[in-house]
């Protein structure tokens, strides 16, 4: 007999649990076992005012963000009619059936003044750290550095070489994007200028985007070039956690920079100093492997960047033996290469600004040397350009020849999972912020909820599958 539906009004009272609809296995219960946020209000109580209408509820907010970012619901306007109709969302919330959703407006005028102010990402990121930390997930023996690029929230129309500055000034004014560019250019080259109009790009060779002028104009995945923020992420190899997170310019300079950022503040607030380090070979760079090397005293499981050696089929510097008594390199016919063939009154160090030395051979030995031809055929004299940390790029050679470093290769890759993760399956392969403090805050939500997810399937009962669940 075929069946017919009730109506939906016959019952005047329910009796509803929300835990009851809420799977055992799924991903946020995970979540909101090791998810603590008890410290949260007293962190951003400096931050509200003791009159006037009580604002959201700060843990709440928080907790939709995590939502959000777990499931790659990127849009507030979006979050907000998604945790009013999905039940697990509510339940992590706590919220019960009958509670009101804050409205997106005011959800985003939170977001972007308080959270942004007292740098509660940060401090939510932490925490999250350290509970990563007391599950033993975290081991501090070895690290990972890597960098992706993320485009940002600007058309490639809107900008160029020479762009014309004076459009920020229109309408009510530049956004809080330019006011960030402009006050970081006021604080690195002051002008002491008052007047009213906004100062132009520090270069005028610069492209610069008139929607977000921090992001930097890259073609470095290999297509068309477009503005870009990098995300630096610094992980610990044991689970592949993220212990730091840097928003930079999608510039290599930047890139590699940002690592001293990382685990100096790693050390300074958790304790935790890596004896290896493990990156791509944009990090193998002589004043990088003297910073690891010398300052810090890390292992760099690093390729080195070099390019001393030759493709014409002339010798390279490698074929010359290196005397660090006599601070001379001799070539293969046993002749002498120095810095300097004469004393001076004062002693010079004869490094340039690029951290180098030259050492030349004399053109005496070299006129009448019967390896000219293959040395240096187009030069009177062969000359050795010799970096000033050349030492430590020694010490990452010799690691390279080590099984130690073999396995470091394979266990970068976990740095790359967590990205292609991160743009698959949270969608964050767009910013939907601008400016380098919204790149900040994306990123520092994007890692928080990645430990977050991965912390959740490590400590789960593993008589119970975590149901992960994608928007």
């Amino acid at each position: 007999m075929m069946g017919h539906q009730g109506g939906v009004q016959d019952k005047l009272f329910y009796s509803f649990n929300l835990d009851d609809h809420v799977p055992r296995s799924h991903l946020l219960r995970g979540i909101d076992r090791v998810f603590d946020l008890s410290d949260l209000r007293h962190h951003l109580a400096p931050f509200y005012s003791h009159t006037g209408r009580p604002s959201i509820d700060p843990e709440l907010m928080m907790r939709m963000l995590v939502v959000g970012y777990c499931f790659g619901v990127r849009s507030e306007r979006r979050l907000c009619e998604e945790i009013h109709l999905n039940l697990a969302y509510r339940w992590f919330c706590r919220l019960g059936l009958e509670d009101a959703i804050p409205d997106h407006s005011t959800f985003s005028k939170n977001r972007h003044g308080r959270f942004r102010d007292s740098d509660a990402l940060r401090h939510v990121f932490e925490n999250v750290l350290r509970r990563c930390m007391s599950e033993g997930l975290v081991r501090g023996e070895g690290f990972a550095v890597d960098a992706s690029i993320i485009k940002a929230d600007a058309n490639r129309g809107r900008g160029g070489v020479g762009a014309d500055t004076t459009e920020w000034s229109k309408g009510d004014g530049p956004s809080r994007a330019v006011r960030e560019y402009l006050a970081a250019l006021e604080e690195s080259n002051p002008t002491g200028d008052d007047s009213d109009d906004p100062p132009g790009p520090s270069t005028a060779e610069k492209n610069i985007s008139l929607t977000d002028p921090a992001a930097q104009w890259t073609a470095a995945p290999g297509g068309p070039a477009f503005y870009a923020y990098s995300t630096n992420y610094l992980i610990d190899l044991q689970a592949g956690i993220i212990v730091d997170v840097e928003a930079t310019p999608a510039h290599r300079t930047s890139e590699v920079e940002s690592t001293k950022t990382m685990i100096d503040r790693v050390e300074e607030r958790f304790g935790l100093k890596p004896r290896r380090l493990v990156g791509d070979t944009a990090y193998g760079t002589g004043p990088m492997l003297g910073w690891m090397v010398e300052d810090k005293g890390i292992s760099p499981h690093v390729p080195v960047w070099d390019r001393s050696e030759r493709k014409d089929g002339t010798l390279s510097s490698s074929e010359f033996r290196w005397d660090e008594q006599a601070n001379e390199y001799r070539c293969p016919q046993g002749h002498a290469l120095l810095s300097d063939r004469r004393q001076f009154t004062k002693p010079r160090t004869h490094i340039t600004k690029a951290g180098t030395i030259r050492y030349s051979a004399s053109q005496h030995d070299c006129m009448a040397c019967p390896m000219k031809q293959q040395c240096c055929p187009n030069m009177l004299s062969r000359r050795i350009t010799r970096s000033v940390h050349e030492r430590s790029r020694d010490v990452a050679r010799e690691l390279a020849d080590t099984p130690q470093y073999k396995q470091s290769r394979r266990d970068r890759k976990k740095v790359e999972m967590l990205f292609a993760h991160l743009k698959r399956i949270l969608k964050l392969d767009r910013l939907r912020l601008r400016g380098l403090s919204g790149a900040h805050d994306e990123f520092l939500l994007a890692a928080t909820a990645q430990n977050l997810r991965r912390m959740a399937k490590r400590l789960m009962p593993s008589a119970q599958p975590l149901h992960f669940k994608t928007a």
